[in-house]
């Protein structure tokens, strides 16, 4: 048995009710009706916890993983920034004029293509699945 009820709410608040109903192809009353039953239920809250803490875990354990990539990323710049400065002769003063140079211009194209790289949609890891991609089908294919 239901019982009729009568109450009064903003016009937007409708508006908004009618255009949810609408989408999920359902009576307003049974958006008001799933809605009261969740607010009062009794264990609502937990719930709402629950779901919240199931978010804070997944962002967690992605903070984590970035935490580890960029981790990575910075010793493997060190060691190869280590690995440049112990194998790189100094120069001779005459020629440092001209290193400079080349460096400015190599530095240059360096930025250019790090900003083309940046630009796609994919970068490195897109570039290493699409690669491995490729052997993959090579390899069936032979």
């Amino acid at each position: 048995m239901r019982t009729k009820a009568t109450f009064r709410l903003p016009p937007d608040l409708i508006r908004r009710l009618a255009d949810y109903a609408a989408r999920k192809g359902v009576s307003q009353a049974v958006v008001v009706e799933a809605a009261l039953e969740s607010y009062l239920s009794p264990d609502g809250s937990d719930r709402l916890e629950a779901a919240l803490a199931r978010r804070l875990d997944r962002l967690s354990r992605a903070s984590e993983r970035l935490e580890r990539h960029v981790t990575i990323g910075n010793e493997a710049l060190a060691l190869f920034v280590r690995f440049w400065l112990t194998i790189t002769p100094p120069l001779p003063d005459a020629a440092n004029a001209a290193a400079q140079a080349k460096g400015r211009e190599r530095y240059q194209a360096f930025i250019e293509t790090l900003g083309r790289r940046l630009a796609q949609s994919g970068g490195l890891a897109g570039e290493v699945a699409s690669e491995q991609l490729r052997e993959h089908s090579d390899a069936q294919s032979h």
